[in-house]
């Protein structure tokens, strides 16, 4: 049984990436596995100030939920992000966490896998390949960790648009998969 811990950063609470990020939950919770799912709308997390001093301390002077968040990153095994699209990458908010858990990169992090679920509205390849790269500066502080999938979900818009795509099935199987 792996610790997989899901965010979500869409301010939509049954928003596109926010349905592919459940899918995923239900297939890693019917694999075994303990799953927690924690969404970013209802969440402060201040900008980083770049002061480094987490580099020292391990933790981030800026005390708001994103230290809450980096400590469960810390101790997951397995990190499964869902971000919708914003012009070719991730969401502000889910950027905004990820720099804040810059006292990650000196840590003993437990994770090894991650998985990225992502919607946009465009339904073309180079949205998926464009937020890929976007999301590989983060990737490259943590050599121990891999990408292992990630499911792209294009041409949604609206709420509704995703249930009836083949892309929901996609995430559970991967979920299971984990």
């Amino acid at each position: 049984m792996k610790k997989v811990l899901i965010i979500s950063s869409s301010f939509r609470t049954k928003g596109n990436s926010a349905r592919l990020a459940e899918e995923f939950s239900k297939g890693a919770k019917e694999a075994g596995n303990e799953v927690e799912f924690i969404s970013l709308h209802d969440k402060k997390i201040a900008f980083c100030r770049g002061c480094l001093a987490c580099q020292e301390t391990k933790r981030c002077a800026i005390l708001d939920d994103a230290d809450v968040l980096r400590e469960k990153m810390l101790h997951a095994d397995v990190l499964v992000f869902a971000t919708p699209v914003y012009y070719y990458g991730l969401s502000g908010q889910l950027k905004t966490l990820l720099d804040r858990c810059n006292p990650l990169y000196c840590s003993d992090y437990r994770f090894r896998e991650i998985y990225l679920l992502f919607a946009a509205a465009e339904d073309d390849k180079d949205v998926a390949d464009r937020t890929l790269n976007n999301f590989d500066g983060w990737l490259v502080c943590y050599p121990e960790a891999r990408l292992k999938g990630y499911v792209y979900c294009g041409g949604v818009n609206d709420v509704d648009d995703i249930e009836n795509s083949p892309k929901l099935l996609e995430a559970f199987e991967m979920g299971k998969s984990v």
